[in-house]
């Protein structure tokens, strides 16, 4: 089976996309030994991320384990997750003021 996207860590609530990905379309996963399968809302470009489950506005994106950014509206699973549902958290310097 070709991978088309990968999940960096089991605390992980979205994936990265190895290939350019269609709407609509089954995004079958694994991490640590567990499969998962995403059906896709929105088309996913290379290198992008999507959600594997709800998450809800305000709470973290989580990807290698850490918290990346915080969701800025609700996204629904296989959702694209980038600049316009995500605020960064990670380098900001205001964060910790």
């Amino acid at each position: 089976m070709e991978r088309k996207a990968v999940i960096l860590n089991s605390k992980d609530n979205v994936a990265t996309a190895l290939a350019d990905l269609a709407a609509g379309e089954v995004v079958k996963m694994e991490v640590e030994k567990a499969g998962i399968a995403v059906t896709l809302v929105d088309c996913i470009p290379f290198g992008h991320k999507f959600s594997l489950s709800n998450i809800k506005m305000d709470s973290p994106i989580m990807k290698y384990g850490e918290v990346i950014g915080k969701a800025t509206a609700d996204i629904k699973p296989g959702q694209h997750v980038h600049v316009h549902n995500v605020a960064s958290t990670r380098g900001r310097g205001d964060m910790g003021k």
